[in-house]
């Protein structure tokens, strides 16, 4: 049962938050231009067998991308080819698998298409901000993701700032009348490049002080997996070779109250969430 005053969030059937267990978000992209080419699968046999792959190594919901929306990457695709895309792959993915899946996307034309496909969760990177048209089809939803994103040169503490930007991710959402209890935040680890602060610092500084955006009311989702920032800690310059920094960086979001994790990895991933869960519990059960 939740506790008073716990965090909730339910994402199409999923319960999140307080109480529960950490939730495994599996990242599937159908964008060749994505940043991690091990995160891309080309064709509809392979992407049935990647979910089918992700569920049984414990994923309970599967994040589908179909355009690079990296801050640092020219991935701008055409909206038609995105929905293209995100259509056959929704499509492909719901008649393998069970788990909800959530579209990934900053255009409503596209969020729309996948809920129609048969998505049931809108992972929107700009937090409602991009499309005015967003809010509305969000709300058709079965639960929505909102991330924090940069928008103009800042100043300010890292943290600080985020939460800002996820204020207004949330008002955004109520007066689009979506319910809270559908809501997830997500702090944008890697969208944060022109602060007054060295972009991989501003990441560390937030992931360490994590349970202070847990004042905003919602579950948190963490997506580190592959990040810049790992590669700039470990001077690994490619993706494919950020596993460990990853896990790393996955295992301290958890013991600081992440409630998911958004991840290429599932397996080795889940391995990484079940002891910083149960080092999390541990200290809570000392205070």
């Amino acid at each position: 049962m939740r506790r008073r005053g716990s965090l909730y969030a339910n994402l199409a059937g999923v319960d999140v938050g307080d109480g529960f267990p950490v939730r495994l978000v599996g990242a599937i992209n159908v964008s060749p231009e994505s940043f991690y080419a091990g995160s891309v699968v080309r064709g509809r046999h392979a992407l049935r067998r990647r979910a089918e792959q992700m569920v049984r190594e414990g994923a309970d919901i599967l994040d589908l991308g179909a355009m690079s929306t990296a801050p640092y990457r020219h991935g701008h695709i055409t909206e038609d080819d995105e929905v293209r895309r995100i259509d056959t792959a929704v499509r492909t993915v719901r008649a393998a698998v069970s788990v909800p899946i959530s579209v990934d996307t900053q255009r409503s034309r596209v969020a729309a298409a996948a809920l129609a496909a048969g998505a049931d969760i809108v992972n929107d990177v700009s937090g409602l901000g991009a499309d005015p048209a967003m809010a509305a089809v969000a709300r058709r939803a079965r639960g929505v993701i909102l991330m924090a994103k940069e928008t103009a040169p800042s100043r300010g503490r890292p943290t600080a700032l985020v939460a800002a930007h996820l204020r207004r991710c949330l008002a955004r959402a109520r007066a689009a009348r979506i319910a809270a209890s559908r809501i997830v935040l997500d702090p944008g680890f890697g969208f944060f490049r022109q602060a007054s602060v060295p972009w991989d610092v501003f990441d560390c500084t937030v992931l360490a002080t994590l349970p202070a955006l847990r004042r905003l009311g919602h579950p948190l989702l963490v997506g580190v997996s592959r990040k810049s920032f790992i590669g700039a800690l470990t001077g690994e310059a490619e993706p494919g070779a950020r596993l460990a920094g990853s896990l790393a960086a996955t295992a301290v979001a958890v013991y600081n109250g992440a409630a998911l994790v958004r991840t290429h990895d599932v397996a080795a991933t889940a391995d990484a969430v079940r002891v910083a869960a149960a080092l999390r519990a541990a200290a809570r059960s000392l205070r």
